[in-house]
């Protein structure tokens, strides 16, 4: 029987699967409606009843940013704690740190097994706590510190990482570690009442029907540290309410962009890793050239910003200076621009309402006549299945983003280890979440979440054909 794909016109060149080999109808879009499901118990928490239509979590910031009177609470430089301190956004926002010691300060670090570069941060910022998770690697943390006069505590293991997320003296948590294995510190320096600067994308795809309504409980607030969402955050600056009308969520296009979309089919692991505009690790390259990254954005911005998925939009930018846009209500259009760095954003989650003078020798401005011109254009859907998916997905809600997102991780993987095609990570994902419908939750508790982040890395990978072909259904 023939597939019926979820494209919107027929591409044999490039269909999914064998349709002489499966019967496999998708109809993940349905999940729009208020049908109830009963939980099939497929290798998921069984006899939950689900809403189709999420109930919807109140959002990080409805539509507008307001600086509350009386939210300072201490004295000099502010104090941070940094999770996941040796990746990327760790290692910037130590950057910024550096730069700026008369106005942040280091309290707490936590890292996973990059223990020399620990070593190296906890003796340029001596925290008072460090927390390293690969915990047989402690001795080895614990000799390249003997040297130093004031040692700080040393908590090894998963709880170590909670410390350091709730430590007492911090009033702002980064939270940089990847995955779901950022969910429990943030959930943990939340209770403890400390803001986060949000840049672990599970917290709110995966887990934001779960974190908001804590969040809000304990008044704490999530503070944007991805470029596009920073971008909005700072667009929506002292909006009245009811004022923002649409999100336009800004995209390169990423390596495909100016493909034909019948050569994608002979996409090789090479061709998605050469981003046009910069150097990135593997995965996000990738998630950039499917644009899974700006579907992920999508539902990131829905929990963040609170706009139904009609009024969030996303455009193909090449140039990646606006970082995304807001419309509002008189239909003028508000957008952040600047030279693609990662630093900014992160700076504004650390200061934020204020802003930190930059010198220019580290911080380029932008020249917008040096920039020349700036273009957009719609993207396509066909060449960008992942778009269909983000915002099904999003309008599922519940543990449907989170299945998502961890699908997509783990058909990348697969992808970039050359045991997957291209465009077999469009249909693993597809596949995955429409075995979740019959599961799906609504308004999950963290270990629903934590517990579907694995079920669906679990099934992904199981879809797989030793020989790297097309993904069959088990």
């Amino acid at each position: 029987m023939a597939l019926n794909s979820l494209f919107p016109v027929d591409l044999k060149a490039i269909s999914f699967l064998d349709s002489s080999k499966f019967n496999y109808n998708f109809s993940l879009f349905k999940l729009q409606g208020g049908c109830n499901l009963k939980g099939r118990g497929s290798g998921g928490i069984a006899g939950k009843r689900v809403q189709c239509s999420a109930q919807t979590p109140p959002p990080a910031w409805p539509g507008r940013a307001v600086e509350e009177r009386g939210r300072k609470s201490w004295d000099g430089p502010k104090p941070i704690s940094i999770v996941g301190s040796t990746g990327s956004i760790g290692t910037q926002t130590l950057d910024i740190v550096a730069e700026n010691p008369d106005k942040f300060r280091v309290v707490a670090l936590a890292a996973g097994s990059n223990v020399t570069l620990l070593a190296d941060q906890v003796k340029a910022f001596k925290p008072q706590l460090v927390a390293v998770r690969n915990e047989s690697l402690v001795e080895e943390l614990k000799e390249a510190l003997a040297d130093m006069e004031d040692k700080p505590e040393i908590i090894p293991g998963e709880q170590g990482v909670i410390e350091v997320a709730r430590h007492p003296d911090a009033v702002t948590v980064v939270t940089g570690i990847v995955g779901c294995a950022g969910l429990k510190p943030t959930v943990a320096a939340i209770e403890a009442g400390k803001d986060i600067a949000l840049a672990n994308k599970e917290t709110l795809i995966a887990g934001g029907p779960f974190v908001l309504p804590l969040a809000h409980k304990h008044n704490v607030k999530i503070l944007p540290a991805d470029s596009e969402h920073s971008a909005i955050f700072q667009c929506i600056q002292g909006l009245p309410e009811g004022a923002l009308r649409k999100i336009i969520l800004t995209a390169s296009g990423g390596s495909f962009r100016d493909w034909p979309v019948e050569r994608l089919k002979e996409v090789k692991v090479a061709d998605a890793l050469k981003h046009p505009n910069w150097n990135m690790g593997k995965k996000i390259t990738v998630d950039s050239a499917t644009l899974f990254n700006k579907g992920l954005e999508v539902i990131e911005a829905h929990y963040l910003f609170g706009p139904e998925y009609d009024d969030i939009e996303i455009v193909i930018h090449p140039q990646s200076i606006i970082h995304s846009m807001i419309e509002t209500q008189d239909s003028s259009v508000l957008a952040q621009l600047g030279w693609p760095d990662m630093r900014l954003p992160i700076l504004y989650t650390l200061s934020w309402p204020d802003r930190v003078y930059c010198s220019e020798i580290t911080w380029p401005r932008l020249d917008l006549c040096k920039l020349g011109s700036l273009t957009f254009k719609a993207p396509d859907n066909v060449k960008y299945p992942s778009m269909d998916l983000a915002y099904a997905a999003g309008r599922a809600g519940g543990t449907m983003t989170g299945v998502l997102s961890a699908a997509n991780e783990k058909a990348v993987e697969l992808f970039i280890d050359e045991k997957i095609s291209y465009l077999d990570i469009f249909k693993i994902v597809e596949l995955t979440c429409d075995k979740h419908r019959a599961d799906l939750v609504s308004s999950p508790s963290l270990e629903e979440i934590i517990h579907y982040d694995l079920w669906a890395r679990e099934y992904a990978a199981s879809l797989q054909l030793p020989t790297g072909l097309t993904p069959v259904l088990l």
